[in-house]
């Protein structure tokens, strides 16, 4: 499957709303928008399947051999379509600027916390719990010489 579109992108954003969560399997997914005029599959059109909501009139695209997620589409912007950012492996001329349904962005979702390697997995980062002001007051009452 190959699909290009003429650069620069028109737009890039990043969706976080529960349909796209559940489209992509992620906490949010990060799109670039092009003019559908200057989009091309170059390769594997054939095995492209096609889901619509019909509540809202969405439709969304994706590689019936393995499932990736291709296009998204929405009736407010029928000139335009989005591309799932991970599906470039080169730049496509903007960075991500927008959020969409902020909203619905999950409490889980990683925000850019402090993290430090895990002893014995390489490549492996976590967040380190904090603690709050009352767990540590607590922590001084039940071990006062810690």
């Amino acid at each position: 499957m190959t699909i290009e579109i003429e650069l620069p992108a028109f737009w890039a954003w990043h969706d976080h709303s529960a349909a796209t969560r559940r489209a992509h399997g992620a906490a949010y997914a990060t799109y670039v928008g092009s003019w559908r005029k200057r989009l091309r599959v170059t390769a594997g059109a054939d095995r492209i399947t096609r889901f619509k909501d019909e509540a809202t009139g969405t439709a969304r695209s994706f590689c019936a051999t393995c499932g990736t997620p291709l296009l998204y589409e929405r009736p407010r912007s029928a000139k335009m379509v989005n591309v799932p950012r991970a599906l470039f492996a080169g730049r496509t001329g903007r960075e991500p600027r927008y959020h969409v349904a902020i909203g619905e962005m999950q409490d889980w979702m990683y925000r850019g916390e402090p993290l430090v390697p895990l002893k014995g997995y390489p490549g492996t980062y976590w967040e380190r719990p904090t603690r709050t002001t009352a767990a540590r007051k607590k922590r001084r009452a039940l071990f006062p010489e810690s």
